[in-house]
């Protein structure tokens, strides 16, 4: 099943990139059932904070009619910033499942590492490297074709 999930994940990226937006998609599990799906919509919106895990937080409370997200999943194809590990906290995701890694921006596993501070209230389950080849891929080619090193 988390394969299948991290799949619908990695549909919203190539969806995002379509957009011309960075390809990171993102989805949430309730229940063993996707309760909200979507990818970067920054540009779209012209809203900096607009992050597939932004997109799919308030789309799960709204679902939900509720701020926290306790029994919840995110499947998201790239290591959460420092912005979306803090909504995540707040949110209070039970489990956080990232595909590959950001080593320059992620806030998670790399950078601040975030749920490692004492500040920091809720700290979901983390599981990396899923599907972790073909989400790297997704980034690695929309950049080469924006750089124009196709």
């Amino acid at each position: 099943m988390t394969n299948s999930f991290m799949n619908a994940a990695l549909d919203e990226a190539r969806r995002a990139s379509e957009r011309n937006e960075v390809p990171v998609g993102a989805v949430i599990v309730y229940q063993n059932k996707i309760i909200a799906r979507g990818g970067n919509r920054t540009l779209e919106l012209s809203d900096p904070s607009a992050h597939a895990e932004v997109v799919v937080i308030r789309e799960a409370c709204e679902s939900l009619n509720s701020q926290r997200l306790n029994d919840c999943d995110l499947y998201v194809t790239l290591e959460p910033c420092t912005m979306c590990a803090a909504l995540i906290s707040f949110a209070r995701i039970r489990r956080l499942y990232i595909a590959a890694e950001d080593a320059k921006g992620g806030g998670v596993l790399n950078g601040v590492t975030f749920y490692n501070h004492p500040t920091c209230h809720h700290a979901p389950e983390v599981y990396s490297g899923l599907q972790e080849s073909l989400a790297a891929e997704l980034l690695k080619t929309f950049f080469r074709t924006r750089r124009g090193n196709n």
